[in-house]
């Protein structure tokens, strides 16, 4: 059953695109790679915001079909891709009839794991032609060496809230990829990944409207989120420059549909 809280995005689509980070170039180079995309191939993208992952490939030269669950979120990709060769459809992506076996790549970025795990190959399997492929990744947050302290220090204001976010800190290179799961569903084959670490530089008010697009905060009560805040608020005014840096961890995974 798909997660009830991928639903709560459509409620910060305004400021969505400016507060989420762009992914790697590299990752789309390594994309149309394993993909073995040729010029014009038709994609499909599986929960596509407000374009953020469309746009670089639709300036690739692909023609693109998306599905997004939010109206809204929805509406920001019309506005963002006006004019570029993309169909933006409305709908959850375990009931859109689609065009099977139209696809070259059916592809989600940070959306394949709200995606029902039930049925998610299944259905990407039904969209794409014979030889297509199937990619995701996430943006997610990575803990290399020297990862900013302020994220421990936040923990036990996190745990004070009953909101605990981080079990575990890994390094990138030992964060698990989803090979076996693609595997396990014996509908793809010949699976590649590649890894993708990036940093960014964030303020108060920056990284106050990141947390405002991760569901957990969304859904977060008022009063919970305010002393949270107001503690990151706390906290970076003590420093000179009033930034944490923030480093990003992408695992690309890209796989052939088995005949």
């Amino acid at each position: 059953m798909a997660d009830p809280l991928r639903e709560t995005f459509d409620a910060v689509a305004a400021s969505y695109e400016s507060a989420r980070p762009a992914y790697p170039a590299a990752l789309y180079d390594d994309l149309v790679e394993l993909a073995e995309l040729e010029p014009g191939a038709r994609l499909l993208e599986v929960g596509c915001g407000p374009g953020i992952a469309t746009r670089p490939l639709l300036e690739r030269g692909y023609r693109i079909s998306c599905v997004e669950l939010g109206e809204r979120l929805a509406a920001e990709a019309r506005r963002n891709l006006a004019g570029l060769p993309v169909e933006i459809h409305v709908g959850a992506f375990e009931t859109w009839p689609g065009e099977p076996g139209g696809f070259d790549l059916v592809y989600a970025a940070t959306a394949w794991h709200w995606i029902d795990p039930d049925s998610r190959y299944r259905l990407a399997h039904a969209q794409l032609r014979s030889g297509g492929h199937v990619a995701f990744w996430s943006a997610r947050h990575a803990f290399p060496v020297d990862v900013d302290p302020l994220f421990r220090e936040l923990q036990p204001v996190y745990e004070e809230l009953g909101e605990a976010r981080v079990e575990s800190w890994p390094l990138p290179e030992d964060v698990p990829d989803e090979a076996a799961d693609i595997e396990a569903s014996a509908l793809f084959e010949d699976v590649r990944i590649r890894r993708y670490v990036w940093e960014r530089r964030y303020t108060a008010d920056e990284y106050l409207a990141l947390l405002d697009t991760f569901s957990g905060h969304i859904a977060m009560g008022e009063a919970k989120r305010a002393r949270l805040y107001g503690e990151i608020r706390r906290r970076l005014a003590e420093r000179p420059d009033g930034t944490l840096r923030r480093h990003w961890l992408a695992i690309l995974h890209v796989a052939r549909r088995r005949d």
